[in-house]
This record gives structure tokens, sequence and C-alpha cells, in this order.
């Protein structure tokens, strides 16, 4: 399977990306949440073995795509919706299936209800309809104990890979997440960012750039005109945005299909990668998703 990883211009910024696939097939954009590796690799190769093209990228701040000043970010979230909007023009072949996984999620709903015309399907892992901080009154909040328990873990030496590796694991095992799989990926996207300074590895590792970032106005509201096939994607055991939000999102979509993932919390695990290419690759094909519902 082709698999090249390269930066490519967009919206007048440097976007890292990595592709799967045949550069002829349909596109599908990951929007990672912040880096690419919060798509897992076996769920891209599942993506392209079905015949797409996948594409995963890093945003502003994060990887391979132009850092400035995680601490006082001077774009907004609508300006990272633009970029996916942008990168998916640049990369040609027609509308693209967006995807966006946590905060990388909010990012795509932006993208989808101010660029329709670049995207042909939406699909939200793991996140949820308004901006980081309080949620609406009728959302579930983070579960408090986790919350309490994971802030409480003192943060590692950013400089020290090894450190930076077991500080992720712990704080996947405090989540309900494999605690290995997230050390693997800790120490890749700490060989993958540039530079050891305090602000860029948390941006990279915890994408704390969002907590500074202006995601107004708010898009919750804005919903129900998305028309593209949609599917939500959440793990049941998902402690930090509890899947009340997935639903609440299923709802207002119109037509959106929802996949809780029984034995997932915030990430999507190898073990589901399957099931969850399935459900994508049938989008707008009318053919059913696992469990026998509409593909939408």
């Amino acid at each position: 399977m082709t698999r090249i990883t390269t930066t490519i211009n967009a919206n007048a910024v440097t976007l890292g990306i990595e592709s799967f696939g045949d550069d002829d097939a349909a596109l599908v954009l990951l929007v990672g949440g912040t880096t690419m590796l919060s798509w897992p690799d076996a769920l891209c190769e599942r993506l392209a073995a079905g015949g797409r093209r996948v594409v995963r990228y890093d945003l502003r701040d994060s990887g391979q795509s132009t850092t400035t000043d995680p601490e006082a970010p001077a774009y907004t979230l609508r300006d990272l919706a633009a970029d996916a909007a942008a990168l998916a023009d640049a990369l040609g072949g027609g509308p693209a299936h967006l995807a966006g996984i946590g905060v990388g999620g909010m990012v795509a709903q932006v993208a989808a209800l101010d660029h329709p015309g670049e995207f042909s399907a939406l699909t939200l892992a793991g996140t949820r309809a308004v901006a980081p901080g309080p949620p609406d009154d009728d959302l579930p909040d983070h579960d408090e104990a986790t919350m309490s328990r994971l802030f409480s873990h003192p943060m590692p030496d950013w400089s020290d890979r090894e450190a930076v590796a077991d500080f992720a694991a712990a704080g996947a095992e405090i989540l309900g997440d494999d605690p290995d799989a997230a050390r693997a990926v800790a120490a890749r996207v700490w060989d993958r960012t540039p530079g050891t300074a305090p602000a860029v590895q948390m941006a990279n590792q915890l994408g704390m750039v969002f907590s500074r970032l202006d995601c107004a106005p708010r898009w919750r509201e804005r919903l129900p005109e998305i028309k593209l096939p949609a599917l939500v994607v959440h793990g049941r055991r998902d402690r930090f945005f509890p899947v009340g939000n997935a639903e609440a999102i299923a709802r207002e979509i119109p037509g959106a299909r929802l996949l809780v993932l029984e034995e997932a919390a915030t990430t999507i695990p190898e073990a589901a990668a399957g099931e969850v290419a399935q459900s994508m690759l049938a989008l707008g094909q009318g053919t059913p998703g696992p469990g026998g519902g509409p593909g939408v």
C-alpha cells in the first residue's frame, strides 16, 4: 500500500500530511486532534483497502504543520476549518469525506457548515458540539472524578521522551484507554514535534492550544444545516466527552447515524478499526452499517 508523508501549503500555512492508498481514489480527509496520529494506522489502512485515498494531517501548532506560538495562537477555530477546506481543494479529486476526532471533530463541524461544497460526507468521532470549556446545560460534562485524577498527575519533563510516553500511558489508564497504545503514540508524537519547548510539546501531546483558541461564534445551533451524510462515532466508556454529547450531535444533524463503540473510551481502539472503517465506507452508499443499521 502506498504511504507518503509530506507537507502541503493551504490557506497560507504549511500542513503536515500523510496519505494512504491510490491518488486517484475518492478522498477521505482526517482532521487530527491535534496531530494526525490521533487517527490510528489500522483505520487509515482499512479505509485505503476499501478503495479510498486517505489523508490525515496535523493541525497548526502541531506535528509538521506551521508552528508559531501555541500559548497565544493568532488564529481561530474558523481559520482551522478554512484550512481543512483549502487542503481538500489542494489535494483535488472532488469533494472529500471529512472526518474529525476529539477537538478535530469541532474543526470538522465548522468546516462542514462554512464550506459545504468541499465535502461529500462527515464523520465525527469522540467530540461534542460546543467549544472547550463548560458545556451546555443539556450536555454531560467531563467526569469529575476522572478529571480530578487526570489533572493531579504531575506534568513530565517535556525534553524527556520516555517521561512523556509514561505520562501519556498514565493518562490513558485514567481515561480508560489502552496505556500501551498511548505510550507508543506519544513516543511517535514526540519524535515528530519540532523541538522540546514545553508549550510546543504540550500542544502536540495534549492539544492545549485549544484552551486558548477563539472558538466563537457558537455552531451547535447550525447543526441542522448540515446536509451531508453523517456518521457520529463515540466510545461508550468515554469519561472526557461522555456519550450523551454524541447522542446530541446525531439528533441535531439530519439523518446522522450514531455508532457507539461499547468497549471504547476516548480513542478508536485497533479492535474497532474494521467496524468504524466499514461504517465510514458505507456513508452515502445506501448500504447497511454494522448491526444492520442504515449506512446513510
